[in-house]
């Protein structure tokens, strides 16, 4: 093989090159500026091009061209079928044209039109997937000689590295677009809706506590954004990069809430045939979200004190001790206080976890919020349906206003979803809403509380029965109830009594 043959040493060396190439630069315009001229200098072409399809217009136009015309041929548009370039897009097969005059194929406008004398023509296509996607073609010789089969070959090669940019380069933006989609989707529905002081309040506090380790304790009724809350402190802090970790510890029993939550080794137990990665493993440098955290049983309560106290755990079925960075966020609807009073909850673990304590409030306590809220789940379902010109009329945002929301923003959510499926299409109206203001005349409660909510209605209304009685003195109100007047002043506080 010697120096004048295209595919020399010195050929495949500058070709293994210019695949680097590919790797390495991420401007595609750039990047195929890079391989065109090249391909144009090794075969000493006077000009080269290369045209990408249009599959809708079925058109090829010019997206890299060199010499002299370069400019002016990037005017020009071919049909698919249309001369040189466009019968081979059409075809998928390679051309080599020693004299375009003596071939019926040659589409002779654009040479005419900018003065540029051709008399040979090689052009090959560009595929990815097995899909036609355009044309590289180079135009003549500087020396006048003519194109040979050696220079269809080398002309090939370097089609194919062009095709191999253009896909990689359609791969990182089809990423790049579905991870904005991800993150639209995902600001969307973890997004805290909502402008009311109490709010203000407990976000202000969140990123307080957001660049710290800080183990943070969040209590809150069902419903309330516990998690989105989480996902707060969690988004907002140094540990952002990584992943927060979600474990609902009231979804599980004992045995098989360990295995998540520590992992296993393989033949740990019966049907353990691969190792398992756990939760606190996979939480490793981010934060780790323990969701109803009242609900675990001691047992595991202990074990995760072990987590908090050392920084390691082992695995199910294994002895290595391993080290984990990690930050616990807790939360619960429970009167967790309560739950370590009556030993239901360790007090030591109670403490770790306790460090900073946040409480979302209720729904019912932050009603200017429900408008935002009710639109914003309305834009996320009426774009789904399809019913962009879809309101909510006064009269259902009035009824959602004097409605209590037991079930908080999670029952406000699938009323305005109910409401959307089940209305008009065109206005929601207050009967598409599952919700009624009216109150049980038989028992006075509100209808649709769970039994903890009610519990801790009454507990609300009852201490503020025995403050008025008491005219506010607390040590006085503590006495009758026969508690201690600091647990009175904490109840005070969860319950956001005032004035009283």
């Amino acid at each position: 093989m010697n120096n004048a043959d295209p595919w020399s040493n010195v050929t495949i060396d500058r070709l293994r090159e210019i695949t680097t190439w590919v790797s390495s630069v991420l401007d595609l315009d750039h990047l195929l500026e890079l391989i065109i001229h090249t391909a144009t200098g090794m075969m000493r072409a006077k000009a080269s091009s290369l045209l990408l399809l249009d599959h809708k217009t079925r058109k090829l136009y010019f997206k890299v061209a060199t010499g002299e015309k370069k400019e002016e041929v990037r005017k020009f548009e071919v049909k698919l079928g249309q001369g040189i370039a466009g019968y081979v897009a059409l075809t998928g097969e390679p051309l080599l044209i020693p004299d375009v005059s003596k071939d019926d194929r040659w589409y002779k406008k654009i040479s005419e039109s900018i003065g540029f004398e051709t008399h040979s023509i090689a052009c090959v296509p560009m595929k990815v997937d097995d899909e036609i996607i355009g044309v590289v073609e180079i135009i003549d010789k500087e020396d006048g000689t003519a194109i040979k089969e050696s220079d269809l070959k080398t002309l090939t090669a370097f089609a194919d590295l062009s095709s191999l940019a253009i896909s990689k380069a359609k791969k990182i933006q089809d990423v790049e677009r579905e991870n904005r989609d991800l993150r639209q989707e995902l600001d969307s529905r973890y997004a805290i809706i909502g402008e009311s002081p109490k709010l203000k309040k407990v976000i202000s506090d969140a990123f307080k506590v957001a660049n710290s380790k800080t183990s943070t304790l969040i209590l809150g009724e069902s419903g309330t954004g516990k998690e989105l809350l989480a996902r707060l402190i969690h988004n907002a802090g140094p540990r952002k990069t990584k992943a927060m970790i979600t474990l609902n510890c009231a979804a599980l029993p004992e045995t098989l809430m360990e295995s998540e939550l520590f992992g296993y080794e393989k033949g740990a137990f019966t049907g353990a045939a691969e190792r398992k990665t756990g939760k606190i493993e996979l939480a490793d440098g981010g934060t780790l979200f323990l969701d109803e955290i009242g609900e675990m049983s001691p047992g595991m309560q202990a074990k995760l004190l072990r987590v908090l106290q050392e920084g390691l755990f082992y695995r199910v079925g294994g002895n290595e001790a391993i080290s984990v960075d990690i930050r616990i966020i807790s939360a619960t609807n429970r009167d967790i206080e309560e739950d370590v009073g009556s030993g239901k909850f360790r007090e030591d673990l109670y403490y770790r976890m306790n460090v900073v304590q946040m409480r979302v409030p209720p729904l019912r306590e932050r009603k200017e919020d429900i408008p935002l809220i009710a639109q914003h789940y309305l834009n996320l379902f009426k774009w789904e349906r399809g019913l962009p010109e879809l309101t909510i009329s006064k009269s259902a945002m009035d009824r959602m206003l004097q409605y209590d929301w037991p079930g908080n923003i999670r029952e406000l959510r699938n009323a305005v979803e109910r409401a959307v499926v089940m209305g008009n299409d065109r206005e929601i109206v207050p009967e598409d809403l599952p919700i009624s203001t009216a109150r049980s005349e038989s028992s006075g409660m509100t209808v649709g509380l769970t039994l903890k909510e009610a519990m801790d209605r009454f507990k609300k209304e009852f201490l503020i029965e025995n403050l008025k009685r008491t005219g506010g003195n607390r040590a006085s109100a503590a006495k009758t109830l026969g508690i201690q007047r600091t647990y009175l002043s904490r109840l005070v506080s969860r319950y956001g009594i005032r004035d009283v």
